[in-house]
């Protein structure tokens, strides 16, 4: 396939980095075409005589890249499997990384290999939540605000553009009260190096069998169950609930042994914590995919979406403080399954 002028100029870049390499590999062929995201970069491979490196094509007017090499550097630092940055010329938007290979995890996972697999993940997360932080980039915070406008996208998004609905004054009230509450509560866990998206997609297993990261440009500080419950209530694979709950105190259980949670938390109080930040999580996603279809065109996330509203429902069902939100999601039922049939496989049983 013929390449395009950014990516053509992506190939020139990078053929003239690889001729200043003295002892390095020459590039063989043009660029492959790896994969594109649901931000504005794309991904290539460009094959050596030795090996291959990944080049990225992010336009500097949609992408800042500066968070990514920031964090790429420490992460490495901190011994976990992150791609390295070999040159980033933030003018033209361009990075060549090491690569870590083809396999995503979501593509190993089954149910003879997830419980080593999610154990490595897990492990691994243990080690990035106490990265330190780099003079390079200050890691922002996932504060209440930062917190209420990703739910928010729930509201702005998914209800009145995709669903068509438009709540009454009282049901936009409760919604925001929800919203705060649910701010409020997970703001109280201890904070600590947060990924954003720590799932499947994201994390990989390398030619040598290592658990390698990525997509970690936007991390932040805040709470200690957020990248668990991207992991373990993941929106592109569903597991049954007892081993979700196994997992979780199995999580617990592996910061314990690290002192990276005081003793004092007990296992149920884990789990609450666990629950509520996976419904702040899962209301900002069922945002966000419907923000991708209806202002970007990728419609791909729309057959996501049901298992993620499904697992919203679940994870507050039985919580008496959030009664409120579990009956105004489970009214929008209707509406949601005639514009879109097929979430009824997922939450048929709630109608």
């Amino acid at each position: 396939m013929a390449l395009d002028a950014r990516a053509q100029r992506l190939q020139e870049w990078t053929q003239t980095w690889l001729s200043r390499q003295p002892h390095g590999s020459p590039a063989v062929g043009d660029l492959q075409v790896v994969s594109g995201d649901a931000s504005f970069r794309r991904y290539f491979r460009q094959p050596l005589s030795q090996g291959s490196l990944i080049a990225v094509d992010a336009p500097p007017e949609k992408e800042n890249c500066g968070p990514f090499v920031a964090l790429a550097k420490a992460l490495h630092g901190h011994g976990l499997c992150v791609p390295e940055v070999l040159a980033w010329s933030s003018s033209e938007g361009f990075m060549l990384l090491t690569d870590l290979g083809d396999t995503l995890l979501r593509s190993e996972l089954a149910d003879d290999t997830v419980n080593t697999l999610y154990g490595a993940a897990m492990t691994a997360l243990v080690q990035m939540q106490s990265c330190p932080a780099t003079p390079e980039y200050f890691l922002p915070s996932y504060d209440r605000e930062r917190l209420l406008t990703e739910m928010r996208l729930l509201s702005e998004w998914f209800i009145p553009q995709f669903l068509g609905l438009q709540l009454s004054e009282e049901q936009a009230e409760t919604l925001e009260q929800q919203f705060a509450l649910i701010a409020e509560r997970v703001s109280q866990q201890p904070s600590v190096f947060v990924h954003r998206d720590y799932h499947s997609r994201n994390l990989m297993l390398t030619p040598q069998g290592e658990l390698g990261i990525i997509d970690f440009q936007d991390a932040v500080r805040g709470p200690i169950t957020y990248d668990l419950a991207s992991l373990l209530r993941d929106a592109y694979v569903q597991w049954p609930a007892t081993d979700v709950a196994r997992w979780v105190q199995q999580f617990r259980e592996e910061l314990l042994a690290n002192d990276a949670l005081n003793a004092s938390v007990s296992a149920d109080t884990f789990q609450t914590w666990f629950d509520w930040m996976a419904a702040q999580r899962h209301l900002k996603v069922v945002g966000i995919f419907a923000r991708l279809s209806l202002r970007d065109g990728k419609h791909g996330y729309l057959a996501d979406t049901p298992l993620v509203y499904r697992y919203l429902l679940d994870e507050i069902a039985d919580y008496d403080e959030l009664q409120p939100l579990h009956q105004l999601l489970i009214a929008m039922l209707p509406t949601y399954v005639a514009r879109y049939p097929e979430a009824n496989q997922q939450l048929g049983g709630y109608l």
